[in-house]
């Protein structure tokens, strides 16, 4: 008796041993990092960043969810690319970038422009958004129409946007007398309240942007439009999303590009744009 009761015990531990080993191994398969999901069909994972501002490109709603322009274009592509599955994760500014770098993250969705610097280093995908740069300024102002009027002026900035570029570079090359750039992290109602007092002289601003923050915030101010020399200064007219160019990168652009084209022609672009941006900002079809 005592025989069988040992025996027993020791197939028990036997099969709970295998067990552990078993879930040991699938738990290790399903968590691999080629991006790779075996417990959902080979799926291939993307990380998505995002700063979560300027809104309505990028913020979080009263649900404490992830929303704008950019995060619902995202999620309309990867809707028509069934092989993927994403994970949108909001994060600081700059660490978008060392995300990308790192292969951290494969795509920064942030009303992203375009400039030579970071085309040397990411993929850009085509165009999401087509911008029209305007110069906000106080309703009464009369003495700014355009990028030389800013010399001398104040402007509050964040670091490594194109406005910013753009102005750093009209500074060095151009400017008789530099604009006065005040570097910046604070939310941007609270950059244009300050151009409204007169604490700053202007902004560099989408025209889409400023008018829904006019709305929203009922700010008195108006939108000069910039000459397409001055537009010229800060870059192709356009907003793109950003890759990162590791792993999988190629086909992964290749795949996103595909669904930009189908839903610029489908109108699902146009009607996220009516709704985020109260205009129809959707690129061309290439």
């Amino acid at each position: 008796m005592k025989t069988w009761r040992k025996l027993g015990l020791g197939l028990t531990a036997a099969v709970l041993l295998a067990g552990v080993v078993a879930c040991g191994n699938d738990t290790k398969e399903s968590g691999s990092a080629t991006g790779k999901d075996s417990s959902n069909n080979d799926k291939i994972t993307v990380n998505i960043a995002t700063g979560g501002a300027p809104k309505p490109f990028s913020y979080v709603n009263d649900k404490n969810e992830i929303d704008g322009y950019d995060i619902q274009v995202v999620k309309a592509i990867f809707e028509g690319l069934p092989g993927y599955e994403i994970n949108i994760e909001k994060t600081e500014f700059p660490s978008i970038f060392a995300g990308l770098d790192s292969d951290r993250y494969q795509i920064g969705a942030n009303n992203f422009a375009s400039n030579p610097e970071r085309r040397e280093k990411y993929n850009y995908s085509d165009p999401i958004f087509k911008n029209q740069f305007v110069i906000a300024v106080k309703e009464d102002r009369e003495d700014i129409k355009s990028f030389a009027d800013l010399e001398g002026k104040t402007t509050e900035v964040s670091p490594s946007v194109n406005y910013t570029v753009a102005l750093e570079k009209y500074n060095k090359e151009s400017a008789k007398t530099p604009v006065e750039l005040k570097y910046s992290d604070a939310e941007l109602v609270t950059i244009l309240q300050n151009v409204e007092s007169g604490a700053d002289d202007f902004n560099l601003i989408d025209a889409a942007m400023l008018q829904l923050y006019i709305k929203e915030y009922g700010l008195k101010l108006k939108a000069i439009p910039l000459s397409q020399e001055d537009t010229d200064r800060i870059g192709v007219p356009y907003s793109y999303l950003i890759l990162s160019k590791g792993g999988n990168s190629d086909q992964l652009l290749k795949d996103v590009n595909g669904q930009i084209q189908e839903l610029i022609k489908d109108g699902t672009i146009s009607k996220l744009s009516e709704q985020y941006l109260n205009g129809d900002f959707a690129p061309e079809i290439q």
